[in-house]
């Protein structure tokens, strides 16, 4: 499909995406593919060249300061992968990734389902799957990427109801169709439109109140056995009620330890050093045997990172008033809490749906631009519900067993809807609640769709406590943690 021109006898404007990580190169990628001529405007400099796995360890990405921490692709980002481009899934594979099949994880269990053949992650660093998008988007014909390139403003038209193109650090005026805006957690549109003197409405909100430590090994025998089962489908380790270790396999031997502690917490600093993370990882049911020196090596230093609040953004949700021809894509629209993993997953979702919805109604105007405030909404808005229930209360449990308090009362997100600590026990004896509890994890079904199902919640409510599987070993109680930790200070 040929995009149209903007007027007769001319060439169209392209369309102009400003920010060249993962949903910038999504949405470039899909665009291109349905016709729109595309210009990526991105502030760092490119990828080095060399063997995709090599080259993305060298990869400096200043402006994505998350991209050298733990990331997954839950099954929703594959089944957007296998829809829309299965030729980047196969080449992530050739290149080292691999589908993890969760069923044969144990974490759904029982007879087969006809959904469980979506029930696969992929095990992939970010950096890996990011240049294999961005060297595919370069190789499109129509698609221009222009490195250190910072957008400063918007151009309108004369009414100031539409934007018209972009201008750049340097003073450049660049033409576009429509502009996207995949600059990620700062949401730059925002800083657009309130300089152009243009009312932005007010971005849904909810703290994580966590801080991640991060780092990366290669396992001693790549291809052999795992130095431990994946407890959790796609990862091994757990969320507890003062602290969390994942283990998070990804391609070519490699894997990633992540420990997620309060922000505030002075006592969990020491994760910082090598010699805490380490203890802290030992410690750790699941985590530990992955940490042991006989079965990986470290590839990086510890790596923190402070984790930035859920946000639904005022651009992306109708009843806001919209400019016509700006769109929001990816984190620029809503970041859910990272510690669940959905953000790749949602990017991509979200890229793809509105490079369909562009050819579908290409006509730049305001039936335009509110379709694709509720696209965007759709998408977003049930998971950063969720997001922001859970990282409550995940923050308020593990404040209580800081402070010594009772484990407090979090509501529910909906009303009736179970917690998901009843669904999680419920989901060690019933292997439909495990199945549904998976489901919604790996963004499949909105917690909606399934939560609130009368069938599900009855399972819940009918599973006792002894019904559930044994838990399996216990993490080390806080004091046992920062024990640790200390005595690793004195090594």
């Amino acid at each position: 499909m040929s995009a149209p021109a903007d007027e007769v006898g001319t060439a169209p404007a392209p369309a102009v995406v400003v920010g060249g990580s993962i949903a910038g190169l999504a949405a470039a990628l899909a665009l291109a593919e349905r016709g729109f001529p595309v210009r990526v405007l991105e502030r760092s400099a490119p990828p080095p060249h060399g063997p995709a796995a090599k080259a993305a360890e060298l990869w400096d990405r200043p402006t994505v300061p998350q991209g050298d921490h733990s990331h997954i692709l839950t099954s929703l980002g594959v089944r957007v992968l296998r829809r829309s481009a299965p030729w980047l899934l196969e080449s992530a594979l050739a290149e080292g990734a691999q589908l993890l099949d969760l069923t044969e994880a144990g974490s759904a269990g029982g007879p087969r389902e006809p959904a469980d053949d979506e029930l696969v992650a992929l095990a992939v660093r970010r950096t890996v799957l990011e240049l294999l998008l961005y060297r595919a988007v370069c190789d499109l014909p129509g698609v221009t990427v222009d490195h250190g390139t910072t957008v400063r403003s918007l151009l309108f038209d004369p009414p100031g109801s539409r934007v018209t193109g972009v201008v750049t650090e340097l003073g450049e005026h660049l033409p576009a169709r429509f502009v996207v805006d995949a600059t990620g957690r700062r949401a730059a549109a925002l800083s657009w439109l309130t300089d152009a003197g243009i009312p932005v409405g007010e971005d849904l909100t909810g703290p994580t109140q966590l801080r991640g430590f991060t780092r990366f090994y290669r396992l001693t025998a790549p291809g052999g056995p795992l130095p431990g089962p994946l407890n959790r489908g796609n990862a091994a380790g757990g969320i507890w009620d003062h602290y969390a270790a994942v283990v998070h396999p990804a391609d070519n031997g490699t894997f990633a330890i992540t420990i997620g502690a309060p922000t505030g917490d002075t006592g969990t600093n020491l994760l910082r050093t090598p010699v805490g993370f380490t203890a802290a990882a030992r410690l750790s049911p699941y985590v530990a045997p992955w940490a042991d020196e006989r079965n990986a090596t470290p590839l990086t230093n510890i790596r923190a990172i402070t984790m930035p609040p859920n946000v639904l953004r005022s651009t992306a949700r109708p009843g806001r008033r919209q400019v016509a021809g700006l769109f929001s894509v990816g984190d620029a629209a809503c970041v859910t809490d990272p510690l669940y993993g959905r953000g790749m997953s949602l990017a991509l979702q979200h890229a793809f749906a509105l490079a369909e919805l562009l050819r579908t109604h290409p006509e730049v105007g305001v039936r335009q631009s509110e379709r694709a405030a509720r696209l965007a909404e759709a998408i977003h808005r049930p998971w950063f519900e969720q997001a922001v229930h859970d990282s409550r209360a995940r923050a308020r449990l593990w404040r209580a067993r800081i402070e010594g308090d009772p484990p407090p009362h979090v509501p529910p997100v909906a009303p009736g809807r179970p917690a998901m600590a009843d669904i999680a026990r419920a989901a060690g004896g019933d292997t439909a609640v495990r199945r549904g509890l998976l489901l919604v994890l790996m963004g499949l079904n909105t917690p909606a769709e399934v939560f609130d199902s009368a069938t599900f919640r009855g399972r819940v409510l009918a599973a006792s406590p002894g019904a559930a599987t044994a838990a399996g070993p216990l993490p080390p109680t806080r004091a046992e943690l920062l024990a640790a930790l200390s005595a690793g200070e004195g090594n």
